[in-house]
């Protein structure tokens, strides 16, 4: 499914002090974003991504930086589509790499395989939480994980 609209978030902020641009971007990395150009980002729009991206902006504004946010629809469905298929594939990769390191956890002690199954479950729901485009990755994913033998 390829959203009609998407929210999309116009900032700048000064190169100093750097603590609000490194939390900007951290923040955004945690919501998921498509990078648009520098300075805008998007996101499949609903009330959950409008509202993190509108307190996103207000966050920036207080910072001493600038922010907009917006509703758009591409200008073609295809640009949709791209969109949509850049967010599927970071997240896919997000997958993989839980999804491998679940997979590698076999040699490992009890209590480190626990650890590693509490830590990859929270990754798990980190990534979750981001992934507007659901892909058969998460599945194995997940599997991956319920399969760690934490005895």
């Amino acid at each position: 499914m390829v959203p009609g609209e998407w929210v999309l978030l116009s900032y700048r902020l000064p190169r100093e002090p750097s603590t609000p641009r490194i939390a900007t971007w951290r923040k955004l990395k945690r919501l998921g974003v498509a990078q648009l150009n520098d300075g805008l980002v998007a996101l499949p729009d609903d009330a959950h991504t409008r509202e993190q991206l509108e307190w996103l902006a207000a966050e920036i504004v207080e910072a001493g930086g600038t922010a907009t946010t917006w509703l758009a629809r591409p200008g073609t469905v295809a640009i949709g589509r791209e969109l949509a298929e850049e967010l599927k594939a970071a997240r896919a990769a997000e997958y993989d790499a839980i999804r491998q390191e679940a997979e590698q956890t076999g040699g490992l002690g009890a209590a480190a395989r626990r650890a590693a199954k509490k830590r990859l479950r929270a990754e798990l729901h980190r990534v979750g939480r981001r992934d507007y485009f659901p892909t058969p990755e998460r599945g194995l994913a997940h599997d991956a994980v319920a399969a760690i033998v934490d005895e």
